[in-house]
Order: C-alpha cells, then sequence, then structure tokens
C-alpha cells in the first residue's frame, strides 16, 4: 500500500502497540499521517516516532477527537475569550458503558487504562486550562474486576493534577460504567464556570443496567460521531492546503507524559512528576 503512488497520505488506527512502528514505516515512505492516541505506549518510542517523522519531513495529527466536538470547540472559544476568568479547577469524567472482554487483554495489544481511556482527559486538561500537568497523583481499584491485575489493569482511575501555573484538576476514568457511556468536563474560573456534557437537570437520576428514565448514549461514537468526521475533515484541508495540522505529535507526547507518570504513580503509590524524557513506564 506505502509503495502506491497515488497515496498521500495514511490513517493510523491499529491497536496501540503498533501506533509507533507504523507511525515510522509510514513516515520513512514519505506519507503524511492521522495515527489514532496514544502514540506510543512509553515516551521512548514516542520520541523515535517523532525524530522519524520529523526526519522524513512528513506531517504527523494526533486523534484527539474531542477537541473536534463542538461543545469542546465552543467552550475553548468561551475561555480564550476570558469570559471565566483565570481557570482554577479541572474536572473531568469519562466512563465507557461495557467493560472489554477478558481475551482483549491478554495479547497486551493496547495500554492500561490511563493510555486507553484517561489519555483523552489529559489532552483536553492541557487544552482547555492552556498550561501543562507538572504532578499527578493516582489512584485506581479492580474490585468488581480483579483478574485485571493480571495484565496490569484496572476497572477505574482518578488521577489528581497539578498545573505548572498553579491550578489543579481531577481525571476519573471507568471502562465499565454499566448505565451508558458517559462524558463530562467542567473547567472552573474566576470569573465563573463551564460545563460540558449533562446528566440532565432533575433532582434526581437513577443510573443502572437497565438505563435510565432519560435517553443515554451507549457508545462513544453515538457522542463523538461528528468530532471524528470533523477531525478526518481538518486532517485532509490541512494536508490538501499544505498546512501544518492543529494536533500535533507534541501534544500526542505531552499527554502521553501524563500517562506515563499516571501509571508510575499507580505503581508506586505516590504523586509523580510529568517529565517528557525518554523514559519508559514503570514496570
Amino acid at each position: 500500500m506505502l509503495e502506491c503512488k497515488g497515496v498521500d497520505a495514511v490513517v493510523i488506527a491499529t491497536p496501540d502497540k503498533f501506533h509507533a512502528a507504523a507511525v515510522k514505516i509510514a513516515a520513512a515512505a514519505g506519507k503524511d499521517i492521522l495515527c489514532e492516541k496514544p502514540i506510543a505506549l512509553s515516551l521512548s518510542d514516542a520520541h523515535d516516532l517523532l525524530a522519524a517523522v520529523s526526519k522524513a519531513r512528513v506531517r504527523f495529527q494526533v486523534g484527539f477527537m474531542r477537541r473536534y466536538d463542538p461543545a469542546y470547540v465552543s467552550a475553548m472559544k468561551r475561555i480564550e475569550a476570558g469570559e471565566i476568568g483565570v481557570p482554577v479547577v479541572f474536572k473531568s469524567i469519562g466512563r465507557d458503558k461495557d467493560g472489554p472482554p477478558l481475551s482483549a487483554y491478554q495479547p497486551f495489544l493496547s495500554g492500561m487504562l490511563f493510555y486507553a481511556n484517561s489519555i483523552h482527559d489529559f489532552d483536553l486538561a492541557r487544552w482547555l486550562m492552556q498550561d501543562e500537568v507538572s504532578e499527578v497523583h493516582a489512584y485506581t481499584t479492580s474490585t468488581v474486576r480483579p483478574e485485571l491485575a493480571q495484565f496490569g489493569d484496572v476497572v477505574a482511575g482518578v488521577v489528581n493534577l497539578k498545573f505548572q501555573a498553579g491550578a489543579i484538576g481531577n481525571v476519573e476514568s471507568h471502562c465499565q460504567a454499566v448505565y451508558g457511556y458517559d462524558v463530562r468536563t467542567e473547567i472552573i474560573g474566576s470569573k465563573g464556570s463551564i460545563l460540558i456534557g449533562s446528566m440532565h437537570q432533575t433532582p434526581a437520576t437513577f443510573l443502572t443496567t437497565q438505563g435510565s428514565a432519560r435517553p443515554l448514549a451507549d457508545h462513544f461514537l453515538s457522542t463523538f460521531a461528528d468530532a471524528y468526521l470533523a477531525e478526518i475533515r481538518d486532517f485532509v484541508d490541512a494536508m490538501l492546503n499544505d498546512c501544518p495540522p492543529r494536533v500535533s505529535g507534541e501534544d500526542g507526547l505531552k499527554a502521553l507524559a501524563i500517562a506515563v507518570a499516571a501509571e508510575n504513580s499507580h505503581l508506586q503509590g505516590k504523586a509523580t512528576s510529568v517529565t517528557v524524557n525518554a523514559v519508559t513506564a514503570a514496570s
């Protein structure tokens, strides 16, 4: 495929484990690249692939589709306009309805929860707060699915964040919420707050395996179909017009660095500094 002269760009949507190698192969073939998150499962692999992209002088975009979701785009514009003042607290929830079958964990083809799920929220934290995360402290649980421990994974995680400019944050990820697909984000500033996503304004909402009294999303495509479409259109427009991608390899690297720090915090049981140096996650 990469030898075809008529192919100018590729989309990489393989399992996480193969992203870095696929990027390097596509870059060496001179193709522009849109790669799904995470760009790699270690910072050393991420640096290697970014060096390959730079050497080949190809364009490289990372698939953080939430940046293209209309609600998030609108929120970012209002933050940039100063409507909520200085961002102080970032809060984000990401819950999948159904956990993957156990067989999905066995080949170690994808990264753990922080790489597969939370990395979207880590990217949003950097983007919406317009600041870098300097430290994380992760708490995890596999209480309802202890068999995941043998694969180095967890059912749910809460990661507290510290930002360089002094703001704080919190990211909650859950891969088996059972009631529906639930993504919500809040940015609290010195003049107000922006909430993205809603569980509907009712005195009490009850969520069970049978669903809810109100319609709930049941899959990520139900929520972000338009964002995926906008993302791929933007990638194509950037390639055709010889423009740099809106979501860069550096964005992918910095979000990955937060995920690596969160995994290290999970393994070590303490707060961990975020660094983009080429080091692998603890094992």
